[in-house]
């Protein structure tokens, strides 16, 4: 079998290879592998490859003799173009030092001499099926007078005679013809397997894959230590947020704290003795009046009863004469049964309003006789007093979660108390009271209409007949807001329907309370009692409402019921 030389077709004698050459490649171009040259035909190619490159021919048959003993390829042929190029890439074969003489079995190219001759048959086989006619003839003339590239170092010379020379003196072990006693040994690289034939080569081509190992060491180097460097500043980041964030969360800890009386400094003791000292440093108080009002401190506080320094009596009867004479604008009134006012003191100004609050409702119910079972022998406490028996309450297993909140201790603190510390100490006075919570607003502009109609039902519920006021024997309701707590003692209906709330305040000083007192009561002194709707706009309002006495069952019962602390909505 004879393959062609430019498609590589297997034929069967020479005559057919001709017969092919001509069906199937007589219109298209044959390239010298040597010196490009083109635009001739097969016969004349044969010619000219025989003549101008017969030495390199020789080395193509020399080769196509050990060819058979190294592939098992066909018999030897005449030089043809992919022989004369399989010269080329195979002109110089290195025996390995295993390689038998000559007449032997095997014989061992270098890798590097083989990949050549395939790429040689593809680079062939691409340029014939790649060009046509037409760039055929374009290309000869750039084909024959193009100056010539160096195949091994790509230098480029002006004739074909300068680059044999060249390769001939710069690449002359390349082009040695395999010493038929050959014994010289092949090295593989270790990291790339390439073949080398000398030593020297070998190490310096293993230099090199360690310097570039090196150099890609250090580039890892630098790379992880600016890694690390990253790192360590986005971890010095986040612990300076962290640090920030834990003392603005201590700053803000410690702030309620001190709003709520936490913050350790000291309860109403502590705080009275220190606003009196405060008084007499600055001349508003006499020494001899500090040390008198420091005995009766000691003493409320050993009995644990109100010295009622800051309570305002009769207003409610006050009240009622006013409106019988005056009140012209009022069309209806209902005022809540007898009640106490008490203001804040120096010893719980700015957090004693709760305690203040429920003294006021303590003083309604001691008054009513409804109540003498359950509060039999007792007083109006003082705010020690009230903390003390609200840490009692706590003990009986009232409103477990709300005594956690405060720490289970009121003793010796600020802390306020709102409508919850309130409700538990009234059950545990067996006081029937209820929690209502008017948590958002039910009117424009914020305002809350369904709290006030709930208090006027709450009073005008026992009226009988058509009277303008009405005194009734409920007593009054705690009102709770955010940051402040007030006692609501009535509701008027004005004659315009509108609706307006009678209110004491803890805040407001006794001398202010004493001028409702006066018999030429004028409607400007009642303004501090008045509010409105358009007067309460807080978001959220609870109020505890007082409905009677408990039986020991009622409030065993109730006490249970306060494990999981729950108030009626509205809406």
């Amino acid at each position: 079998m004879l393959p062609c030389d430019i498609c590589g077709e297997m034929v069967t004698s020479e005559s057919d290879m001709k017969t092919h050459l001509l069906v199937v490649h007589m219109e298209n171009e044959v390239i010298c592998p040597f010196c490009k040259l083109s635009g001739v035909n097969y016969d004349e190619m044969c010619f000219h490859i025989e003549t101008a490159h017969f030495e390199q021919n020789a080395l193509e048959r020399n080769f196509e003799r050990v060819n058979p003993i190294q592939y098992g390829t066909s018999d030897n042929k005449d030089s043809t173009l992919q022989s004369t190029m399989e010269a080329c890439a195979s002109s110089h074969p290195k025996c390995s030092a295993q390689s038998p003489p000559k007449g032997g079995t095997t014989l061992k190219h270098e890798v590097f001499y083989s990949e050549n001759l395939i790429g040689s048959r593809k680079f062939l086989k691409s340029r014939e099926n790649q060009s046509d006619l037409s760039e055929t003839k374009e290309s000869v003339y750039e084909t024959m007078y193009s100056p010539p590239e160096c195949p091994f170092c790509g230098k480029i010379e002006e004739c074909s005679q300068d680059m044999e020379n060249h390769v001939k003196t710069k690449h002359v072990s390349l082009l040695d013809p395999p010493l038929e006693d050959c014994d010289q040994p092949l090295y593989d690289c270790p990291m790339c397997g390439l073949v080398c034939t000398n030593y020297h080569i070998l190490q310096e081509h293993v230099d090199l894959h360690l310097e570039e190992r090196c150099f890609q060491q250090g580039m890892d180097r630098i790379q992880c230590s600016a890694d690390l460097e990253l790192a360590h500043q986005l971890q010095q980041e986040e612990d300076r947020k962290q640090s920030e964030e834990s003392r603005q969360e201590m700053e803000e800890f410690q702030q309620l704290q001190r709003q709520y009386g936490l913050d350790g400094s000291g309860g109403y003791k502590q705080q009275q003795l220190r606003n009196m000292e405060i008084e007499v440093n600055r001349g508003r108080m006499h020494p001899t009046e500090f040390h008198r009002r420091k005995a009766d401190l000691m003493e409320s506080l050993a009995v644990g009863i109100d010295d009622g320094k800051t309570k305002t009596s009769g207003i409610i009867e006050a009240l009622h004469r006013y409106y019988q004479s005056t009140a012209t604008d009022v069309r209806h009134v209902w005022l809540s049964a007898m009640v106490d006012h008490f203001h804040s003191s120096l010893g719980d100004k700015g957090w004693g309003c709760g305690y203040r609050n429920f003294q006021m409702l303590l003083s309604s119910l001691l008054q009513n006789e409804a109540y003498d079972d359950c509060l039999k022998g007792m007083s109006v406490p003082c705010i020690p007093k009230i903390q003390s028996m609200i840490e009692d309450a706590w003990k009986e297993g009232f409103d477990p979660q709300g005594a956690s909140q405060l720490n289970n201790r009121l003793q010796g603190t600020k802390a306020w108390i709102g409508a919850c510390e309130v409700f538990t100490l009234l059950t545990s006075l067996r006081v029937k009271c209820r929690i209502v919570d008017f948590h958002k607003a039910t009117g424009p502009s914020g305002t809350h209409p369904r709290l006030f109609e709930w208090i006027l039902n709450y009073y005008s519920s026992e009226q009988e007949g058509n009277a303008k006021v009405v005194c009734t024997s409920k007593p009054p309701i705690y009102l709770q807001h955010q940051g402040h707590s007030r006692t609501v003692v009535g509701i008027e209906e004005r004659k315009n329907r509108t609706l307006c709330l009678l209110i004491f305040d803890p805040g407001c000083p006794s001398r202010e309370m004493q001028k409702l007192l006066q018999q030429d009561l004028e409607a400007s002194s009642l303004k501090q009692l008045r509010k409105f709707v358009g007067n309460l706009k807080h978001k959220q309002y609870q109020i505890v409402a007082i409905e009677g006495a408990l039986s020991p069952e009622e409030k065993a019962a109730r006490r249970q019921a306060s494990q999981v602390f729950t108030a009626e909505k509205i809406p």
